[in-house]
């Protein structure tokens, strides 16, 4: 069966090329071709491709905006962004908005061919530096924030002092301190005073040389 493709993009020769590249495959039939976000979504809702291969940066309509409108009302028609940005304000929106694949305009002729059969299937195809970035981002740990009133425990939590010596140098209750720290140690996913010492030191939450008496 054939994969039925509108192409979006404000370059004409930049879509020629791309018309020109999927025309040679027996099984990918180009049906449309559209100059702008709005006429995209026109050419989707009156043939129905399977495949839309949309540009980010566009008039009228940019390619964002265009992705939602397609995957929101013709769910079956699967955008694949063709682009030449790979920053994170370009690709968090456009794959938030719908769109199932996400490569680059110096894509080659097979990957960009592999990815629209792909994204014919549903199936997800990202540029290498996309797919980078992401990756990047996943490995990253989650920003955490103490109080300042939770560092101060921690610091003193370093410097080895007791529970009650921790209330008595900050002056609040050891129900208090013992209460900071249990919300200190869910934080940083850890079970033990030791444990949220090192987890904080490594995540630069305070410093091993922090005292709060200097």
């Amino acid at each position: 069966m054939n994969v039925r493709i509108v192409v979006a993009d404000d370059h004409p020769p930049m879509r020629a090329g791309i018309v020109a590249l999927l025309a040679t495959e027996p099984d990918l039939e180009i049906i449309g071709e559209a100059s702008d976000g709005r006429e995209a979504i026109e050419l989707v809702a009156r043939l129905h491709p399977d495949v839309v291969v949309l540009d980010l940066r566009m008039p009228v309509l940019d390619g964002t905006a265009a992705t939602r409108r397609i995957t929101t009302d013709h769910p079956t028609t699967k955008v694949l962004i063709l682009t030449t940005y790979d920053t994170d304000t370009d690709i968090d929106p456009a794959l938030a908005a719908g769109a199932v694949s996400y490569l680059l305009k110096d894509a080659g002729r097979e990957q960009l061919v592999h990815a629209v059969r792909a994204a014919a299937r549903g199936e997800t195809v990202l540029a290498p530096s996309v797919a980078a970035r992401l990756t990047a981002r996943l490995r990253a740990p989650t920003p955490i924030a103490l109080s300042p009133r939770e560092t101060e425990v921690l610091r003193a939590v370093a410097d080895g002092l007791s529970n009650p010596d921790i209330g008595a140098r900050l002056h609040i209750t050891e129900a208090t301190v013992k209460t900071h720290l249990l919300r200190t140690f869910a934080k940083l996913a850890v079970d033990d005073r030791t444990a949220a010492v090192v987890e904080a030191i490594r995540r630069n939450l305070i410093s091993p040389n922090d005292d709060e008496n200097s």
